[in-house]
């Protein structure tokens, strides 16, 4: 496909005008969340939904609830997604394709959000998952015991009060999430992977810390171009599916639509325009956007199995329990989480620093963006 040079100029003018005033990723997300919630109508009034109690740790008690109408007595689906909404930095999609299972989960006698956590199938490849195990796995054996966490994002100020997003990250990695998993996924899960969101933009992250639960395991490499937010893309491809004929730039079944049809605009822009200096400012300005994109921590946990490592590489067939096996048990790994949380408590409480506002981008977007 070959644009005529006015519309090859117009949408070279759409994406540099998009990335042009971004210089770090937060400044990407920051504006991909104002988008996101100045087009959003149905997020008010929600303070009463979140946490914001003055309770030591000891004292509190969970509820895990999942979401979507495959679950009975669950969460609707658009709930979650709206709430999320309100307080995740990140603009996360709300349709997601292939298996997936949220959880929203709450403090059990006030009946409030701590937070939100969604794991799906993981991620094709990565590099600090590959060095651990050696070399690229086989992915008909990897993906049999492999479940990624994509949404693990606490409210505020639970997070910080309270290291929520620790808790969150613990849950995850609990024999109950692997034995859902199990049977929501129809595989043996063993291996629980997640990256944090900010990657090297900060020394540390919400996961580090959780060991013997969850281990670093170095920085992924990103060579994506940040995702347009759903206005501006949709207004280019439409503008593009028009002068195809018509037809989608992907089949609209195909994974990673929105990446794939992103890259290919982007191809068809540089195969189109004919003016040398827009053609130069248009790489410069993707160029740049790419270095938005930052290394991400990434994190694994085994759920307390001794081989997932030879098993995933087909080396033994049978997984073994480690040692460590019975602290991966919910009350256990909630117990361990209440000594670490309940420190940080009687810590900010001590120094005057306990927070009682509940953080929400639908009354602030210049709040606190690393989480």
């Amino acid at each position: 496909m070959i644009l005529n040079e006015s519309d090859a100029i117009w949408a070279a003018d759409e994406f540099i005008e998009y990335f042009s005033h971004m210089s770090n990723i937060e400044d990407y997300l920051r504006f991909v969340k104002k988008e996101v919630i100045s087009s959003t109508s149905s997020l008010t009034s929600l303070h009463d939904e979140f946490f914001n109690e003055d309770i030591h740790p000891e004292d509190m008690d969970f509820d895990i609830k999942f979401v979507g109408a495959r679950f009975q007595q669950s969460i609707p689906q658009e709930h979650y997604v709206n709430l999320l909404r309100a307080v995740s930095s990140h603009n996360n999609e709300s349709n997601i394709p292939g298996r997936e299972l949220r959880w929203m989960v709450f403090e059990k006698n006030t009946k409030q959000v701590l937070g939100f956590i969604r794991f799906g199938s993981p991620t094709i490849n990565s590099k600090p998952r590959n060095n651990w195990l050696g070399k690229s796995p086989d992915l008909s054996i990897f993906n049999r015991y492999a479940a990624m966490g994509f949404v693990i994002v606490p409210s505020q100020p639970f997070g910080y009060n309270y290291l929520g997003g620790k808790l969150l990250a613990l849950l995850c990695c609990s024999h109950f999430a692997r034995e859902t998993l199990n049977e929501v996924f129809e595989k043996e899960i063993a291996l629980f992977e997640t990256t944090s969101l900010y990657g090297s933009t900060t020394d540390a992250s919400q996961y580090d810390g959780l060991k013997p639960f969850m281990r670093y395991k170095g920085l992924t490499e990103s060579k994506f171009l940040p995702l347009l937010h759903d206005e501006i893309f949709h207004k280019l491809h439409d503008r593009f599916t028009l002068l195809n004929n018509n037809t989608p730039l992907t089949d609209n079944k195909a994974s990673s639509k929105k990446m794939k049809r992103q890259t290919k605009m982007i191809s068809i822009i540089r195969n189109s325009l004919q003016d040398k200096p827009k053609l130069d400012e248009f790489n410069s300005v993707i160029g740049s956007a790419f270095e938005l994109t930052q290394k991400k921590r990434f994190y694994i946990s085994d759920y307390g199995y001794a081989n997932v490592r030879e098993v995933i590489l087909g080396e033994q067939k049978e997984l073994l329990r480690g040692q460590n096996w019975d602290k991966f048990y919910l009350e256990n790994i909630i117990s361990w989480w209440k000594k670490k949380a309940s420190k940080r408590y009687e810590k900010l409480k001590a120094e005057d620093r306990f927070r009682t506002k509940v953080e929400l981008w639908t009354d602030d977007d210049e709040i606190q963006i690393i989480r």
